[in-house]
């Protein structure tokens, strides 16, 4: 099947980082699609993305000078996880995965998804990706995976917080936020939407942030100096919860397809000290997904 119309594929040759992350990197955010003709993609998905199959993201991981993978479950195939579970189970114990799952999700299925090594699942509340789910729905999915130990990954976008606040903070896990929060850059660090997550993140130590996606925020475009200010002040101040990854294969981009070398080399902007860089990039996604 054709890709959507205006879809952007990913960045056909990326060029190498003259950043060189440290021993043990992990890429704590990407995805695989497909492919298709394996893994079809869902009939309720909101776009058709190009295949950005397991093997296509292993010789980026390799490329850009990682070690590990976190894969995340995309909307594109919504709560179908073959494709996912498929990539972890390639990976020869080198990703942990994502999921994202249904009420109608068996007690058998978690647990061989729990072997595969998922270690997490997906609540999306960006309304233009995924039909509203009912958060009694989300309550009782979150208290059964909490069983497994796993954790939950929250996307939204920043002006939605205050609606979502209180569910949030009521989970019983440890709860990951995707991208920032997804910043409006042009309000700045210190407009009150982003202080008021910078105070959810302060009071709630069960609170994870992913300093990802300075190419979805950015209105300057590359290098992201537009948007360095709110990843560092995340890694500033909540240096021991704050992960990194690439956002690869880059779904539903409005512009060019990102150099995921440029991505790499934006890491010591926003983690300038090599104790930082050893935070975000080893010690936190090991501690997340593998301890």
């Amino acid at each position: 099947m054709p890709m959507s119309p205006g879809y952007i594929p990913f960045h056909p040759n990326p060029s190498k980082p003259k950043y060189k992350p440290p021993a043990g990197a992990v890429d704590a955010h990407c995805h695989v699609f497909g492919p298709e003709s394996k893994f079809p993609y869902a009939a309720e998905r909101k776009y058709t993305p190009c295949d950005a199959p397991k093997e296509k993201l292993f010789a980026l991981r390799d490329f850009l000078g990682f070690d590990k993978n976190v894969i995340v479950q995309a909307s594109c195939h919504s709560r179908d996880n073959r494709a996912m579970v498929d990539a972890l189970d390639a990976s020869k114990g080198r990703a942990k995965g994502v999921a994202f799952v249904g009420e109608e999700v068996t007690d058998d299925s978690l647990k061989g998804m729990n072997r595969a090594g998922v270690r997490g699942v997906r609540f999306n509340f960006i309304k233009r990706l995924v039909e509203f789910t009912p958060r009694d729905v989300l309550q009782r999915l979150a208290a059964r995976v909490h069983k497994l130990g796993w954790h939950i990954v929250v996307y939204f976008e920043m002006p939605d917080l205050p609606e979502l606040e209180d569910f949030f903070t009521a989970l019983p896990t440890i709860v990951v936020v995707d991208h920032m929060g997804t910043p409006d850059v042009k309000k700045g660090v210190d407009h009150p939407e982003n202080q008021r997550f910078h105070k959810l993140l302060d009071k709630h130590k069960n609170f994870w942030v992913k300093a990802t996606c300075p190419e979805r925020m950015s209105v300057a475009g590359p290098p992201y100096d537009d948007v360095v200010p709110f990843g560092r002040a995340l890694v500033e101040r909540f240096g021991d919860r704050v992960i990194w990854g690439t956002d690869w294969p880059h779904p539903n981009m409005k512009r060019a397809a990102p150099d995921d070398g440029l991505l790499v080399d934006y890491i010591p902007r926003i983690a300038p000290a090599a104790a930082a860089q050893q935070a975000m990039l080893v010690d936190n996604p090991m501690r997340l997904y593998w301890s």
